[in-house]
This record gives structure tokens, C-alpha cells and sequence, in this order.
């Protein structure tokens, strides 16, 4: 069922290309992992806004930011909400990075538990710079996976890691594959699996086990 409703998806939306990442920042790597923070209990339009005013002020590097007060970077980032909070998480965040020595050298040996230890990131997020930024299979389990397969009957949990074990024991090795699901998955959530579904034009309709 996990492959059929990937071929499906992906022949009905095609490709989404989420990937890479803006070329103004380098590496663009980087941007993936400030995104990761701020994409938390919002939207990704508002972190794109946010990202823009990191862009226009030509403060968006690591140093930039370690170096800028908090209630400056605060302003910066207002669009992506909790902003406060946000802003002194990413500040941390980009300290803890930096004990790496390089953002390159953290993307190429920052370990998932590393992640999960940093006060102010969970799975998602943590998966999501291990597979988008650090290139690593790591499956993104997020609120619309859980609600489009809780609705189609295949799983009948929350809990994150059991879903994600799921996901990877099915997938082929593909790390393009893993990115192109995930994309598809949250695209699905946007314009059909809603929380009020929208079952008629839905592709996945004739495979669902529970109509709403």
C-alpha cells in the first residue's frame, strides 16, 4: 500500500521539487536547517517571508546571526511566528551547529540523537535537516502523513518513530524517493486530505478504507 500510494500520488500531482535549495545562500544547506526551525507550528509561506528578511539584510550566514542581538533577529523572523521563542532557539541552534566548526562539517556528522537532545527539536524536525539538509534517508513523518493514512486505515497510531519504521521498511533505498513522498504527501494535505476532505477529486478515492 506504501508504494501504491506514491505512484498514485506522483502520477496524479507529477514531480514537486522541493529541491535545492535557493542559491543565495551558501552553502544553500544552511537554509534548509534555519527553515527547519522556523517552519514550527506555522506554515511554509511564512517561513519564506521570514527567510526573504534574512536575505535583505544580508544576515542569514552563521555569523551573522550568533553575533546579531536576539530582538533584532526577532523583527527578522516576526512573520514566522512565536518569534521570541524562535529567535532564541535559532540562535542556540546556530551555536550548536558551529561547534561543528562548519556547517559543512555538521551536515556530515551530526548524528539524529544529537539532534533530538537539542532542546527545541523533535523527530520532524530533526529528520527533516537529516533528509533535506544532510542528505540522509531519514523519513519525514508530519501531521498530514499521519492524518492521510490514519483516514485510508493503513494505521491506526500517532506515534511517530512506529510510522517512520513503517515508511522506511517499505521504501525503496532512494533518498529522492523519501523527498519526493514526503513533498507529495503535504501537497495531498493542502488540496484533498484537509480536515475537511475534499474526497471527490482525490486520488487516492478507490484505495481508501475509510470514507469520511
Amino acid at each position: 500500500m506504501i508504494l501504491k500510494v506514491y505512484t498514485k500520488l506522483l502520477n496524479h500531482f507529477g514531480p514537486q521539487g522541493w529541491w535545492p535549495t535557493s542559491k543565495l545562500v551558501e552553502p544553500p544547506e544552511w537554509e534548509v536547517c534555519v527553515g527547519a526551525i522556523l517552519t514550527q507550528n506555522t506554515n511554509w509561506k511564512n517561513v519564506e517571508k521570514a527567510l526573504t528578511n534574512l536575505k535583505i539584510a544580508d544576515v542569514i550566514d552563521p555569523d551573522s546571526i550568533m553575533k546579531m542581538n536576539t530582538d533584532k533577529l526577532a523583527e527578522l523572523i516576526k512573520p514566522s511566528g512565536f518569534y521570541n521563542q524562535k529567535a532564541e532557539r535559532l540562535k542556540r541552534f546556530t551555536e550548536f551547529v558551529m561547534e561543528k566548526e562548519s556547517v559543512q562539517n555538521f551536515l556530515k556528522t551530526v548524528t539524529r540523537e544529537e539532534l533530538l537532545a537539542f532542546n527545541g527539536i523533535g523527530p520532524e524536525t530533526a529528520d527533516s535537516i537529516l533528509l533535506y539538509a544532510c542528505g540522509r534517508k531519514q523519513f519525514v513523518v508530519d501531521a498530514y502523513t499521519k492524518r492521510i493514512f490514519n483516514r485510508m486505515g493503513v494505521i491506526d497510531t500517532e506515534n511517530y518513530e512506529q510510522i517512520r519504521n513503517m515508511f522506511e521498511e517499505k521504501l525503496p533505498n532512494n533518498i529522492r524517493v523519501y523527498r519526493e513522498y514526503h513533498a507529495l504527501l503535504v501537497k495531498l494535505g493542502k488540496t484533498n486530505c484537509k480536515k475537511e476532505p475534499v474526497c471527490s477529486t482525490c486520488p487516492l478515492t478507490k484505495i481508501c478504507k475509510k470514507k469520511i
